[in-house]
């Protein structure tokens, strides 16, 4: 039995195998990718050393197996380093554990109220400036790290004593830190046999044993010391808003980072998609566990995660090796990490700075419109702090969405035949008022307006700023027909009734398939007229009757479809290319391009009585058939034949009846005479595939028939003999609306 990619990852009787073979080996990647970002988080941090190793051994752990994502990786987290500086800064080391403790308890009570999926309404934008400028300012500060030097307290301080710093530089820590960028940008043009080892512990291992080698001058790192020095956390001492504020900072911030790594992390993996409250709930307790322990806080890491779905992990196990790898390391190679210049690690993480502003984001936020938010929430974090720049960025973005929301468009047509057409799209509040009095104003006087409604919503300002131009309008001798596309916000506060929230009444939706006895006014029967019989004068007599339907449907078209489909069809006015010969029944059920999601140039139709093709020489004989299937498959090129057959069929019918129903109708019964093949296979037993009766099947069967009635056509037999041709057959069933295709020669029936 294997472990299951869509199981919760607890190893079952034979589940060890896929472990062993999947997981075992992506664990050892991972592990090996932690370690140095681990230990450069904690440095960012101005945390000891052990803290990162803590967190990220309770991250691969704890949340990895109370988490909700099978494959994401957890650990300390590059973007939580400013946030936790300043904590160090502010109320100290041991104080900051308890912050990040009270943090997984605020988490574990936000998971268990199930509320996870609200942190995704957060602008993307928003969350990866934020990332971007603490990409940035940790960038800043470790180049003097790299230097030979200390970072300051800002990023703009860093940036102005940075000449200084380069000037009065350490000449080998400033050839060890180059050293590991080097190797970090080369690492990926080398063979994959090389690049199996991760980039990070490369470099490490290149400038260290440089370092070692060469005998430089550089800050060894002191693991030992952090350890020696371990206490418990301590309750924060100062303003309570403050420590608050922290501790909603530190939560919100790495549920949020985890989050959207989760669902980041399922685009990736075919398994399990994540649960986001579970998630949360087991960020939650891994951030309790840290914090007890004097460890960083812990959050989704999207480089340890894609890289531990790259190496091939199925399932959470592999995150929790990887936390015990970093464990036994800690505990039985920790003196090797003495051997690392802190220069090094510096420059690692100036790498990683540098890599968080992620020019790929940027292109996917421009077409959305959103650099700005971006950009503004990127120098917010740079120039201002963490939290204040995240609620700039949050601002901007609401505004950016109040815009949208609040953006309308009216346009204003005029019709060849005098008449006037106006659309008007979007949310209409009292802020489009202006916009939409002027636009409206603009329509001559006297003139038949037709008002298209393509809205979402409609506060009273606008209301009453469009009934106030209709009565006035209509007033001066014009008139206006209101059509609402979606919900009905004009005829519901019109009447009086009560707009919101329940602003429309249930109706049938007003689509172009559907036939004109339901596009207005809901159900009707299919006698009663779309609108009042109009009489259209003769000069041979009195007036007759006209047909509204036809009308009404022309008009409609060219109010609402021509301008969609008049460049597409300009193309084609000079000729014709379509890909497939359609021949089907002439039933009016039967719409080709409905039940093909085709468009103009797609389908070379033919439709008779009963979709028959009468074999070549039959009598009586029929050259309407005969010419289409010539000129398709030799002016056109057509490279498919389709029949399309359907229930229900009338012509079939007939011929089931013995010619009963085509009683009194001569050309009716001389075409069904093209039938009787079709008949006579039905009488011999055959069937095409599971059916509803006798004319179900003789339906389906007269499909088969008239397939091979095509290859009695030598052009149709030549091109299907030479691959060059291909023959299909279709079923509509009318009254579950499914298409079926019908194999050749017959065996059974698909549903599409």
């Amino acid at each position: 039995m294997e472990t299951d990619t869509k199981s919760d990852g607890v190893l079952t009787a034979g589940g060890l195998a896929p472990v062993l073979r999947h997981d075992l080996p992506a664990s050892l990647v991972v592990f090996l990718v932690a370690v140095p970002l681990s230990l450069g988080i904690a440095v960012a941090s101005g945390a000891p050393l052990a803290a990162g190793l803590i967190a990220g051994v309770v991250g691969g752990v704890v949340a990895g197996f109370l988490g909700g994502s099978v494959v994401q990786v957890s650990g300390p987290a590059a973007g939580l380093s400013l946030v936790v500086a300043d904590l160090v800064i502010t109320y100290g080391w041991r104080a900051t554990c308890m912050i990040t403790l009270l943090a997984g308890v605020l988490q574990l009570l936000l998971g268990l109220c199930r509320v996870a999926r609200s942190a995704l309404a957060v602008s993307p934008a928003v969350v990866h400036g934020m990332l971007a400028g603490v990409g940035v300012v940790i960038a800043l500060a470790q180049l003097h790290v790299v230097l030979g030097g200390s970072p300051q307290r800002s990023a703009i301080e860093n940036l102005i004593e940075l000449p200084h710093q380069i000037i009065h530089n350490h000449t080998h820590a400033v050839f060890a830190g180059l050293l590991t960028i080097a190797v970090l940008v080369a690492w990926t043009r080398l063979p994959q046999q090389l690049r199996n080892l991760p980039a990070p512990l490369a470099a490490l291992l290149v400038a260290s044993v440089t370092a070692w080698a060469l005998n430089w001058e550089v800050t060894r790192i002191d693991l030992s010391a952090s350890l020696d020095s371990w206490a418990g956390p301590v309750w924060p001492q100062g303003d309570w808003h403050g420590i608050i504020g922290a501790v909603l900072l530190v939560a919100l911030l790495a549920g949020v980072e985890s989050l959207l790594c989760s669902v980041a992390v399922d685009k990736l993996h075919d398994g399990r998609r994540s649960d986001l409250d579970r998630e949360l709930t087991g960020q939650g307790v891994a951030n309790m566990v840290t914090g007890a322990l004097g460890g960083l806080p812990v959050a989704g890491v999207i480089v340890r995660s894609t890289t531990n779905v790259r190496a091939g992990a199925r399932s959470r196990w592999s995150t929790i090796m990887h936390g015990v790898w970093i464990l036994l390391f800690a505990v039985g190679l920790g003196w090797m990490i003495a051997l690392i210049p802190m220069e090094a690690l510096a420059a690692l993480l100036v790498f990683i700075g540098v890599q968080m502003v992620n020019m790929g984001h940027l292109r996917n936020l421009r077409g959305h419109s959103e650099v700005p938010v971006y950009v503004v929430t990127m120098a917010g974090v740079v120039l201002l702090g963490l939290a204040e720049g995240v609620l700039v960025g949050l601002g901007l973005a609401a505004l950016f969405a109040l815009r949208r929301l609040t953006r309308v468009t009216v346009r204003a047509m005029a019709e060849p035949d005098g008449r006037w057409h106006v659309v008007i799209a979007g949310s209409l509040t009292f802020l489009g008022v202006p916009t939409l009095t002027s636009e409206l104003r603009a329509i001559p006087a006297g003139a038949a307006v037709d008002l298209d409604l393509n809205i979402d919503f409609m506060d009273n300002a606008a209301f009453e700023a469009i009934h106030d131009w209709r009565n006035e309008y209509e007033r001066a001798g014009g008139t206006v027909n209101i059509d609402e596309i979606h919900d009905e916000w004009y005829s519901m506060a019109a009447s009086g009734a009560r707009v919101f929230p329940a602003k429309t009444p249930p109706r049938a939706p007003d689509r172009w398939w559907l036939p004109w006895s339901h596009r207005r006014n809901g159900q009707r029967t299919s006698r009663q007229p779309l609108l009042t019989a109009r009489y259209a004068p003769r000069d041979d007599g009195p007036a007759s009757p006209a047909v509204p339907d036809l009308l009404a449907g022309a008009r409609e078209f060219h109010r609402r479809t021509a301008p969609l489909v008049r460049p597409l069809l300009h193309d084609m006015a000079r000729g014709q290319e379509p890909s497939h010969l359609f021949i089907t029944c002439a039933d009016s059920r039967i719409v080709p391009n409905l039940i093909t999601a085709s468009g103009p140039g797609d389908l070379f139709t033919v439709r008779n009585l009963g979709n028959l093709v009468p074999r070549l020489g039959s009598v009586p004989a029929d050259d309407s058939v005969a010419a289409a299937i010539e000129y398709a498959t030799g002016s056109l090129n057509v490279r498919t034949i389709t029949v399309c057959g359907h229930s229900g069929c009338g012509a079939m019918a007939a011929l089931l009846s013995g010619g009963e129903k085509a009683a009194g109708l001569p050309a009716f019964g001389r075409w069904m005479r093209h039938g009787n093949h079709t008949l006579a296979r039905f009488i011999s037993g055959e069937s095409a595939g599971e059916d509803d009766g006798p004319l179900d099947r003789l339906c389906r069967v007269n499909v088969i028939q008239q397939l091979e009635n095509l290859r009695t056509y030598p052009q149709v037999d030549r091109l299907f003999r030479a691959g060059h041709l291909e023959l299909v057959g279709m079923y509509f069933d009318i009254g579950t609306a499914r298409v079926h295709l019908l194999e050749h020669p017959p065996a059974a029936s698909r549903p599409l």
